[in-house]
């Protein structure tokens, strides 16, 4: 999942895998596994997959176009006694690995993303992906407005009429529209959705990414601010951990302090695997077994990989339970039909954990992972109390796309939803006991009240 706030993302840096449910041994003795090589196209997303050889390409589809898409990479080892092949892609940083299901279904599953997406065969690429497109401004308007068209999948929650919207904008649009003009038409477009998984880039500079109205400032100064005013509160020394990104307290009555500040760049070096790797080794410091309450602070988190947020809750939980269940709209002319639900489980850890207690601290900085990573904790036994603010309202992974002129933008296709299929696209996830977070008020008095809330009720928690 991609954060546009506070963090990188991981568009540049992935591996594909495609996979699926392994066929049983004995089942495919005697005959060898399907073949991925031809053309699929996947449930939702947007997206045509070409395997030839050991080449992986993808292609970025809507009904107007179709452009190179961001995954593309060569095979890496053997192919799976299954058929299940593995590409690294984004310069290696995260596998994508490839599993067939039949001779015309595949499994496609990304490291650094939660669950798999399915693939159909097909006869082969659209018309249009041979033909260079077309790269002046309309060409550039109506990619953009049609991809959107196709995949967004909250116009109804945020009251927008898109194809209003089209006919506002469009007319605004010629041959002779300059950068500076263009630019400001699609970002007024979508402005409006409030959403901070939506972006535009030029690649030039010039950058713009939604965001909730009601989001506080959260500049270098902020963000050092911040950092003094959470080390001050907690009053003891913080252990820092996987390059920063967390950090570890024990406080004197016996609960522990855990701050995420993201859910991905563990390492210099930009490696799904290594990040898995330093997050295991930082949680592995941790005392677990030697606390009585746990409070988690994701009030400054950018977001990141969902997988790794699901990775902390496997300290978390004694048993097995089901996070949330996935969905992707996956019908470009209705934003209400989705692909069928797929429920991510978290599993426990092989090792020491911790099932007491747990206050989460949360707010508006909270975005994206760390939202999903709030929302899984919810259906963990006992559920964490939530403290502070609502989350920022982002949930889904970004499609990261590219228009006909270079310019790159994003938007999310997905929802994650409760048990009673509830989602908390746009307002939040909210908290059980509400109080300021990081309000000029708390900093002037050198207070945290969030933090002084979570101690208290972990110190009374039978209350």
């Amino acid at each position: 999942m991609h954060s546009r706030i506070l963090t990188v993302t991981l568009a540049a840096s992935a591996v594909l895998t495609l996979t699926g449910v392994a066929t049983p041994a004995n089942a495919t003795a005697g005959r060898a596994a399907p073949s991925l090589e031809g053309v699929w196209q996947m449930d939702g997303y947007g997206t045509a997959v070409a395997v030839s050889g050991r080449s992986l390409t993808t292609y970025d589809t809507t009904a107007v176009s179709c452009l190179p898409g961001t995954m593309k990479g060569e095979q890496q080892g053997r192919t799976a006694p299954d058929g299940s092949r593995r590409f690294p892609v984004f310069g290696g940083a995260v596998d994508v690995t490839v599993t067939p299901r039949g001779d015309d279904t595949a499994r496609l599953r990304i490291a650094s993303s939660a669950g798999t997406r399915t693939l159909h065969r097909v006869a082969a690429l659209p018309d249009r992906c041979a033909k260079k497109p077309a790269a002046d401004p309309r060409a550039v308007f109506d990619v953009f407005w049609q991809t959107y068209a196709e995949n967004y999948p909250f116009f109804a929650a945020k009251h927008i009429d898109w194809q209003a919207v089209r006919d506002r904008y469009r007319p605004r649009v010629g041959k002779d529209t300059t950068d500076d003009e263009l630019f400001a038409v699609l970002r007024e477009m979508i402005e409006p959705l409030h959403d901070a998984h939506t972006s535009l880039s030029d690649g030039k500079g010039r950058e713009f990414g939604g965001l909730r109205p009601d989001t506080p400032p959260h500049g270098p100064e902020d963000l050092a601010r911040i950092d003094a005013a959470v080390a001050k509160a907690v009053g003891v020394p913080l252990r820092q951990y996987a390059g920063g990104a967390l950090s570890f307290a024990r406080l004197p009555e016996g609960t522990g302090y855990l701050r995420i500040t993201r859910f991905v760049g563990y390492t210099e070096e930009e490696s799904y695997a290594k990040w898995e790797a330093e997050l295991d080794a930082a949680l592995d410091g941790i005392p677990w077994r030697k606390l009585t309450g746990l409070v988690v602070d994701v009030r400054l988190n950018g977001g990141g990989a969902d997988p790794l947020a699901l990775r902390v809750i496997s300290r978390l939980t004694d048993r097995p339970y089901t996070a949330y269940t996935k969905y992707a709209r996956n019908d470009p002319r209705d934003p209400t039909r989705f692909t069928p639900g797929q429920p991510i489980t978290v599993r426990p850890h092989h090792g020491p954990r911790f099932g007491g207690p747990i206050a989460v601290l949360t707010g508006p900085l909270a975005v994206s992972a760390a939202e999903t990573f709030t929302q899984a904790l919810m259906a963990r036994g006992p559920e964490p109390v939530r403290i502070g603010q609502n989350t920022q309202g982002v949930f889904s992974d970004t499609m990261d796309r590219t228009l006909p002129n270079g310019w790159s933008f994003a938007l999310p296709n997905e929802e994650f939803r409760t048990a009673d299929g509830t989602t908390f696209d746009g307002p939040g996830i909210p908290p059980h006991h509400r109080t300021p977070v990081f309000t000029e008020e708390e900093f002037e008095q050198g207070r945290d009240s969030a933090l002084a809330k979570a101690r208290e009720l972990l110190r009374h928690r039978d209350g």
